[in-house]
């Protein structure tokens, strides 16, 4: 059977800040430039679209992610 081949990442970590019980992590769709947000403490987590004071979401070209 032959194997699959590897397809890139389409989602990057560019924030992250995490405690012994929590977490907070921007993820960015490499895709579509989208940031979602996603909380974790505990067992329990959540992801949403992460927005602008307007609303809108936030959407971050490559070139912008600092690493």
């Amino acid at each position: 059977m032959a194997a699959k081949p590897k397809l890139p990442k389409r989602f990057e970590v560019v924030h992250k800040e995490t405690t012994a019980l929590s977490s907070v992590l921007v993820y960015r769709d490499r895709n579509t430039g989208v940031n979602y947000l996603f909380i974790e403490q505990g067992y329990a987590g959540g992801l949403t679209v992460l927005l602008d004071p307007d609303g809108k979401p936030v959407v971050t070209a490559e070139a912008e992610v600092t690493k």
